[in-house]
């Protein structure tokens, strides 16, 4: 069958490296980022709200945090995005902008 010095011992493992190298490069070519995934995002603007309405905009981050644990306990869904420094949105989903709208009023820090 095969000797112990045939070619054959070493082109099998090497020709199943190089498939797997192969492989490796088209996965990534094929499912890759097209870069470092941070450097291609642009900053969040005003129309970048998506599905969410902003109803508040604070200056500062505990202002925000605390505004959205009020949202919470009147069973608001809320986020918070941090668009430029001393900034914070408050977003929520447009069936509760209304509701949110009146609990901001009467925020002390809204």
């Amino acid at each position: 069958m095969f000797q112990p010095g045939s070619l054959s011992y070493i082109a099998g493992p090497v020709v199943a490296v190089v498939v797997m190298v192969l492989l490796a490069l088209f996965m990534r070519w094929a499912f890759g980022t097209g870069g470092s995934g941070s450097a291609h995002r642009r900053p969040a603007t005003a129309s970048d709200d998506g599905l969410l309405t902003r109803v508040a905009t604070l200056s500062r981050r505990e202002s925000a945090l605390a505004f959205r644990a009020v949202l919470s306990d009147a069973g608001i869904r809320s986020t918070v995005r941090f668009p430029s420094p001393h900034r914070a949105d408050v977003l929520v989903f447009p069936e509760d902008a209304p509701r949110a709208r009146e609990i901001a009023a009467s925020f002390p820090a809204a």
